[in-house]
């Protein structure tokens, strides 16, 4: 076997080997030389053991992956891979190996195992799985069903959708296909970026795949075998985006022990036994845990007990949330398709892989050289009752079981072009909650304000400060008069205002700050008195409960609503823009600044101030009224050229290695706060031969 690693100028892994198998093997070596202390965090994290060596911070996170299953479900869904499609078991074996083969070396290269006194682990063939279930299991938002039976409780129903907007925890993305007809070459550009929280070392890697089967590069999950959202094969390209579907549900749950453990109520008014065990969660520098699981037909118990939970409607028999997620129910993750994706030359064989995929949920657009295009829907979303995408449903009523899958959605282009922005599209029967519009709806306006693309225009559209979702603040503002002159001066200023919210603006930092002002009066308004105090849910959940983000996210609603809950919005404006006036504000980027997630926080940059915000096309996500730093923005951007794939580009936040002190630790961070891109090297000779194995 020959295997060989390849560097271009910036750290990226090109690996070239006699097959698929031994390019899995290289792939993970590489992985773990590269991002060892991120493999061990990720690996620890799907087990529910990170706390260990991480500390008390960690632990709701790691009560939670044990109560929810995690680690179990990625072992059943390997055992289950193994029975259905033995060679991709094998594969993922082959990079759980070089894994393993690769991370005593690279653990020495990476000072947070000495900082800790953690000591490598060894791999085994499910914990990619793990890596992959642990990564996504928030992905859909199910604790925005535990927000809405608030709102709903305290206000009323009707209330409900005053805050129906993309969620503090809910990850996005944008993404836009131009077909050959719009473009200078006649072939198809495929850009966008994902939109993650934005993790120190970053959460996509940059890696080229090689072997006489494929040659395929794009963006892989560190941990993963393969690339599975973003990858070209230089005959076909393809890429994702979050379709905001709801595939989880929350069950209510009435336990009771027993002598013999701990029974569940059924549908049918029988008690049931369900699985129970303990487990012992270690947590540096405090007492262990003992954390019970707990496990009915329904799925997990996440929250609660036979003791209850204080939390719920009001009942004779304590309650519990049981959590029900697909690949708990059918043993699938959908990695059965991550070799057929290498291997696809076409469209076609794109949309059969596409077929197997699982979790999560995606929207999905590819072209390949021949001028075939696609935009689907991929992945497994459970046909139920309407309540149970809406809140959380009694476990002990009938009615709310699931009945199948449903059908994945297909569609088109209009004029050529196809953009993808989270927004209610083609996946909007099988969801509840999207994005607003104003992302799609920009990048479709500047993508029809010429009729000809090149790959190397595209830069331009990911930057895009406009900020549309100012509109109802600002309407609110011009209707006001007797300010003030110091206030009236803020308002002509920010009515004058191109909108744009550019890192060098004073008048982009005076309106964020008017609109923080606007949002924490909002949410100290008597009228949202009772979301003020969220239920006793796990620490981890908490976030979808927070008031202050929630009414930030929906301003938008909160000012034009009919209904006013008795807020008088003008009154409130008016405060507001009186105090906005009266504070002193820079620019935008000198408070809103990028704010990574490390596993260990003792580290720290002095990291740069952005352009952007959370309903830009350059979507780097303040909270309003809580904070102006940036925890989430573009995790990665691409542009695939189908003409050329050397004409394509990509660029990640920091860099190709996860070691701090790495010439390649944070040498992208310039080019992708600059809004450039990295070359795409394709020829081998302009790559530097790093070993052979």
């Amino acid at each position: 076997m020959t295997t060989e690693i390849y560097r271009d100028a910036w750290g990226i892994p090109h690996l070239r080997a006699d097959g698929a198998r031994e390019l899995a093997h290289a792939q993970g070596r590489v992985t773990a030389l590269d991002r060892a202390w991120q493999l061990e965090v990720e690996r620890h994290r799907s087990q529910g053991t990170s706390a260990a060596f991480l500390g008390a911070p960690s632990a709701s996170w790691d009560v939670f992956a044990r109560r929810a299953r995690l680690d179990d479900t990625a072992r059943r869904c390997f055992a289950a891979l193994e029975r259905r499609d033995p060679e991709t078991a094998d594969w993922v074996r082959a990079y759980v190996d070089g894994v393993n083969d690769g991370l005593a070396e690279g653990a020495r290269r990476a000072p947070e195992f000495a900082g800790t006194g953690l000591r490598p682990g060894r791999w085994e063939p499910w914990h990619p799985l793990g890596v992959w279930l642990s990564t996504h299991i928030l992905f859909a938002g199910f604790p925005a069903k535990l927000w809405r039976e608030q709102v709903a409780r305290h206000l009323g129903p009707d209330a409900v959708g005053l805050f129906a907007a993309d969620g503090p925890g809910t990850l996005g993305s944008n993404g836009w296909l131009v077909s050959g007809e719009r473009t200078v070459t006649g072939q198809a550009v495929i850009a966008g970026d994902p939109h993650r929280f934005i993790e120190d070392p970053g959460v996509y890697q940059q890696i080229r795949l090689s072997c006489p089967e494929f040659d395929v590069l794009g963006l892989a999950v560190p941990g993963v075998p393969g690339i599975a959202h973003f990858g070209h094969t230089g005959t076909v390209a393809w890429a994702i985006t979050n379709a905001m579907a709801d595939y989880q549900d929350l069950y209510r749950e009435r336990l009771r022990r027993t002598g013999a453990g701990v029974e569940a109520l059924g549908p049918d008014g029988t008690w049931r036994r369900a699985r129970r065990h303990t487990e012992t969660m270690e947590v540096a520098g405090r007492a262990p845990i003992e954390v019970e699981v707990i496990e009915t037909d329904r799925g997990p118990v996440i929250a609660g007990g036979p003791e209850g939970l204080d939390a719920g409607p009001a009942s004779d028999t304590p309650l519990a949330l049981a959590l029900r997620f697909p690949p708990r129910v059918t043993e699938e993750l959908g990695f059965g398709a991550l070799l057929p994706l290498l291997r696809a030359r076409r469209v076609a064989d794109v949309d059969l892989a596409l077929d197997g995929w699982a979790e999560p949920v995606n929207v999905v657009q590819a072209a390949d050289t021949e001028g075939g295009l696609l935009h689907r829907v991929a992945g497994r979303v459970p046909v139920r009752d309407r309540a149970n995408r809406l809140r959380t449903v009694p476990a002990w009523e009938p009615g709310y079981e699931w009945r199948g899958w449903h059908e994945m959605p297909r569609a088109g282009l209009a004029d050529g072009i196809a953009v993808m922005a989270n927004q209610r599209g083609p996946a909007a029967p099988l969801g509840t909650e999207f994005a607003p519009p104003h992302r799609a709806d920009r990048i479709r306006a500047l993508l029809d304000r010429r009729r000809s693309w090149s790959a190397a225009d595209m830069p331009a559209i990911h930057t895009d400060t406009h900020l549309a979702s100012a509109a109802p603040l600002l309407d609110r503002l011009a209707e006001l008069d007797d300010l003030t002159p110091e206030a009236a001066r803020l308002r002509d200023r920010l009515l004058d205002w191109d909108r744009h919210m550019d890192a060098d603006s004073a008048e982009a930092a005076a309106y964020a700050a008017l609109r923080g002002a606007v949002v924490r009066r909002l949410a100290a308004h008597p009228a949202f008195a009772p979301l003020t105090e969220p239920p006793a849910y796990p620490e981890v959940l908490l976030p979808w409960l927070a008031l202050v983000p929630r009414v930030g996210l929906a301003l938008e609603r909160l000012l034009r609503a009919e209904k006013s809950y008795g807020v008088d919005r003008p009154a409130l404006v008016r405060a507001a823009v009186e105090e906005t006036a009266a504070a002193h504000t820079g620019t935008w980027g000198d408070t809103h600044r990028l704010a990574p997630w490390r596993a260990l926080t003792d580290v720290s940059y002095d990291e740069p101030g952005l352009a952007g915000d959370h309903d830009c096309v350059l979507c780097t996500s303040a909270v309003p009224g809580l904070t102006d730093l940036s925890a989430r923005g573009p995790a990665a951007r691409y542009v695939w050229d189908l003409a050329r794939r050397e004409d394509s580009r990509w660029v990640v936040p920091f860099g190709a290695s996860g070691v701090p002190g790495s010439p390649h630790h944070r040498d992208q961070l310039p080019r992708w706060l600059a809004g450039e891109l990295v070359p795409v090297v394709t020829d081998w000779d302009h790559l530097k031969k790093e070993t052979d194995d």
